[in-house]
């Protein structure tokens, strides 16, 4: 089933896949934020996510590279304390181990979208070897879905879905490769 099926009839992901999912973003801390989501949500629903996100926004300081990529040891045991967010240890150690490669690649290409830029168009298997390289408790689902949700891979949303015309408007970067880049 495809998240545009079931979507739009659960409150609790209309507003993600109406306004968010597969949309273009720039900011960091959005692409920040969707790179902690995905890799919180392996392994878990995308409802246990999108149920969290609020604590999850608050436990890494609306996540804000810089904040987070100075977290202490004292930071890292009151995350893993934390009910309110996903306990893991590798989920938590990659959120702030994935905020300081933010920060290294800001210094690298000026910010982490341009960096990305960088790198488009390719194929999600080149994708994934890129992003393993520079980020912790990346696969090729959770790089998938981040790069889908962010409009560098087709497929966020189905050709009939009401959403996908909106997406298209917002000129996703997949738009302005060839189709064979994605095959």
């Amino acid at each position: 089933m495809h998240y545009c099926d079931y979507a739009p009839q659960d409150p609790l992901h209309t507003s993600y896949h109406n306004d968010e999912h597969g949309f273009p973003a720039r900011d960091e801390t959005v692409l920040f934020e969707r790179l902690i989501l995905e890799i919180n949500q392996a392994g878990l629903s995308w409802g246990t996510v999108l149920r969290k996100r609020e604590t999850l926004l608050a436990a890494y300081a609306g996540f804000d590279v810089d904040a987070v990529a100075a977290f202490s040891a004292d930071a890292r045991e009151r995350l893993l304390a934390d009910p309110g967010i996903i306990r893991n240890v590798r989920k938590v150690d990659a959120a702030i181990a994935n905020a300081q490669a933010v920060q290294r690649l800001r210094a690298e290409y000026g910010s982490f979208a341009v960096f990305l830029d960088a790198h488009h168009p390719r194929p999600k298997a080149e994708w994934v070897k890129l992003l393993k390289r520079h980020f912790a408790h990346v696969g090729g689902e959770i790089v998938g879905e981040f790069l889908m949700s962010l409009g560098y891979l087709p497929g966020a949303h189905r050709p009939d879905c009401p959403v996908y015309t909106r997406v298209l408007a917002a000129e996703p970067s997949w738009c302005h490769a060839p189709a064979s880049t994605f095959q």
